[in-house]
């Protein structure tokens, strides 16, 4: 125990005797331990917040992409490929036949400029079927949705979101005026009410159109981008997802019923969820790791310094040893400054790296995100034993050096 107390004041003093050094040898250690409990913190609530907004489009729902995708990765429409496999007649047909089915809407989407009077705004346009309402829980603010006769009848009539009314109208009633989408007149019959941004699409930022007027006269095309159908019971989800697939498979003329013939892929909002956990989770281990390598840059220069102070206190070991220490006690020695050194980095590193989560967490908060401010016991264990492990990595060679200098040699450096 004395032996113990006698290294540690030794290398406490050590350490105290260059203040300047010491702290700039400490410097990487912070930055490391810092990074990783910020990014995995980071990691977390961003995490947290994707799948709160995913829970809040609703768990009952189940989405019909085109395309094939492998069991857990994403379709290849949803990878920027246009895949042209789904039609309108797929999306009344899923609504009409399968029971389990509420209501679907359907998709055709574009980005174009949208105008009135001297003033234009480039937004989303977003051709749909009238089951929006009912399957993405939208609320119609002032005037109406278009009804399904519009829908039919390719009426050019469009539904406003709260950012393009802003943008276009400011404080004048929008409601019964004519604006151009690409050139194309279209009647204002409603403005949906606020509801801001949900995994990263901005619900505000959008036009609504008929489904058919968006692929006649908009965008040309007779494919849809998605569908989306909102089931009666969560316990009926994989019911519905079997049934869909089944249905759409006869559709489209599919013999294979092994799935890898498929040109469409059904997801649920629990395989969603799962996904998104899955990616965010390798993402947040790769940064992590990315953050790493700077404890690996701070051991190098603990190494470093160690070596310099080592030259620094030749003199010093030699007389040590002169009177008794021995190759084990100089060993210790330093190598408790090294790891003493990284320790007290590790600490300040998860000091900081918590008050910087903090203060991301303040902020996004502040911009209307629901955040959530995490900070795991795992990660705090983590830049601790890092800490430690970083000091005896980079601490051994030096004080191996150190404990192998002879006495006679060491008293005559200078």
């Amino acid at each position: 125990m004395f032996f113990l107390y006698q290294i540690i004041k030794i290398s406490i003093n050590a350490l105290l005797a260059n203040k300047v050094r010491s702290f700039l040898t400490m410097v990487g250690i912070v930055i490391g331990v810092a990074s990783v409990i910020i990014i995995m913190s980071v990691g977390a609530g961003a995490q947290s917040l994707i799948l709160a907004q995913v829970k809040n489009l609703g768990t009952n729902l189940i989405g019909i992409f085109p395309g094939k995708s492998e069991d857990k990765g994403p379709p290849s429409s949803a990878m920027g490929v246009v895949v042209t496999t789904l039609t309108y007649d797929d999306a009344l047909a899923i609504k009409r036949e399968i029971p389990y089915i509420v209501d679907v809407v359907a998709y055709s989407k574009s980005f174009g400029t949208v105008s009135w009077g001297a003033n234009s705004y480039d937004t989303n346009i977003s051709g749909c079927t009238v089951g929006y309402l009912t399957v993405e829980n939208g609320e119609v603010e002032k005037g109406r949705f278009f009804s399904e006769e519009e829908e039919k009848n390719l009426a050019r009539v469009a539904v406003l979101g709260n950012t393009v009314v802003k943008e276009l109208f400011g404080d004048t009633d929008p409601i019964g005026k004519r604006i151009k989408i690409k050139r194309h007149t279209f009647l204002v019959i409603g403005v949906m009410k606020e509801r801001g941004t949900v995994i990263f699409q901005d619900y505000d930022d959008q036009v609504f159109i008929p489904l058919r007027t968006a692929q006649k006269i908009i965008s040309g095309v007779d494919y849809l981008g998605l569908i989306r159908a909102k089931v009666d019971k969560e316990e009926n989800i994989d019911a519905a997802i079997q049934e869909v697939t089944l249905l759409l498979r006869s559709r489209h003329n599919i013999k294979d019923n092994s799935g890898e013939s498929d040109d469409f892929t059904v997801r649920s909002a629990a395989q969603l969820l799962e996904m998104i956990t899955i990616i965010t989770d390798a993402l947040r281990y790769f940064l992590v790791a990315v953050g790493a390598l700077s404890l690996v840059v701070g051991g190098i220069g603990i190494m470093n310094i160690m070596l310099v102070n080592i030259a620094e206190r030749t003199s010093e070991i030699g007389l040590r040893k002169a009177v008794g220490a021995s190759n084990k006690d100089i060993l210790w020695q330093f190598l408790f400054e090294t790891i003493f050194i990284t320790l007290l980095g590790g600490f300040f590193g998860i000091i900081s790296g918590i008050a910087v989560s903090f203060i991301i967490a303040k902020v996004v908060n502040f911009l209307g995100y629901d955040w959530d401010f995490v900070i795991s016991v795992l990660s705090i264990i983590l830049g601790i034993l890092v800490s430690m492990i970083v000091g005896i990595v980079f601490g051994i060679y030096p004080a191996r050096k150190a404990s192998k200098l002879e006495p006679i040699e060491a008293l005559k450096y200078e």
